[in-house]
């Protein structure tokens, strides 16, 4: 059996050669873009909106319940976007304006609109921010968008 230095290098030797001897990836047919997404891409162009409500108050008082947080939702955010969202319960942290890291169960708010209604949209979430910021006692509502390819 051949000393184990001798047989790394026939190992690392083999494993090169195979490498250089598989098959280059079939060339782009003529005319043809250079790259090519892996696969069809699917939907119209949208934008993905998040919104993270927080339950405890700030100011030590109760925190807010599944039926309050509900009837927000059914009285200010389903007007303001009927077509549909989505709400997961979450657990969160942050950190306050105190410098403390607050804990607390959390909503996950997901609304989906087309990139033609961002400018509406944008002024409705802003609203429904300051509505739930102003009713539960709130520092903030935390804001997440991306831009998403949504079929339906």
């Amino acid at each position: 059996m051949p000393p184990p230095r001798l047989r790394l290098a026939v190992l690392a030797v083999s494993t090169a050669l195979l490498g250089v001897a598989a098959p280059a990836a079939p060339a782009a047919p003529a005319g043809a873009p250079a790259t090519q997404p892996p696969h069809p891409v699917h939907g119209s162009p949208y934008i993905e909106t998040s919104l993270y409500f927080g339950t405890a108050r700030p100011d030590g008082g109760p925190a807010v319940t599944d039926r309050q947080f509900r009837a927000f939702v059914d009285e200010i955010v389903t007007p303001a976007f009927p077509a549909g969202l989505s709400v997961k319960e979450t657990y969160g942290q942050y950190r306050d304006a105190h410098g403390t890291i607050e804990r607390e169960r959390s909503y996950e708010l997901t609304l989906l609109y087309p990139t033609s209604r961002a400018r509406p949209s944008d002024s409705e979430i802003e609203h429904i921010r300051a509505v739930y910021n102003r009713r539960f006692a709130q520092e903030s509502v935390a804001r997440v968008d991306d831009r998403a390819r949504v079929d339906f």
